[in-house]
């Protein structure tokens, strides 16, 4: 898992994945300013970047977990 993830300020996956479910969803339902709708649009990015860099770091530990059930 990056240092991105293990910081304490840093969202748990659950929290960015429903932050980045509501801004989705204020971005589709629109009536926003196109200087609000890309502030929505970059932190959409960046919470998309952070689950994947959650799940990235779960697959590495399942991935190790089960490497070493191979070598015992």
């Amino acid at each position: 898992m990056t240092d991105a993830t293990t910081d304490a300020a840093t969202p748990s996956y659950e929290e960015a994945r429903a932050e980045l479910v509501e801004v989705v969803r204020q971005l589709e339902a629109g009536g926003t300013t196109l200087e609000e709708s890309l502030a929505l649009w970059e932190r959409g990015e960046r919470l998309a970047t952070l689950c994947q860099d959650w799940i990235d770091g779960a697959r590495e530990r399942l991935e190790a977990v089960l490497g070493q059930g191979d070598e015992d």
